[in-house]
């Protein structure tokens, strides 16, 4: 068993499960979306794109690809929320949709990489 692949994969579908779990609730409401699984869902994006650089193939390059626009979604939606909480003084309604909508561009991405990751462990021959 290659353990950087294992760490590799565990990365991503982590990337994937915390964006999920962030962007499941009414998409307006500030009180469904946690911040701090926000702020891992971010981390762990941004840890996967580091694990991803390495890879030279063409898959590799598409698997880094998706995991940059993750990491842009990601964190413009991170701006967004820093700026209307700390400059506009609350999270209002319609801003809180734009940062859900933006991590769910992002949820897109990671479910593009883990589709491409199972495509290319389904390819592999032993």
């Amino acid at each position: 068993m290659n353990t950087q692949r294992v760490w590799f994969a565990f990365f991503i579908v982590l990337a994937l499960t915390l964006n999920f779990g962030f962007f499941w609730g009414e998409i307006d409401n500030p009180d469904h979306h946690s911040p701090f699984e926000f702020f891992l869902a971010l981390v762990v994006s941004l840890v996967a794109t580091v694990l991803k650089i390495g890879d030279r193939s063409h898959i590799g390059a598409v698997l880094l690809a998706t995991s940059l626009v993750a990491d842009l979604q990601l964190i413009i939606a991170a701006l967004i929320w820093a700026y209307s909480s700390q400059v506009l003084g609350e999270v209002s309604p319609a801003m809180m949709a734009s940062i859900v909508s933006l991590a769910g561009g992002a949820m897109l991405a990671n479910v593009t990489s883990v589709i491409l990751l199972l495509s290319e462990t389904i390819q592999l021959k032993r």
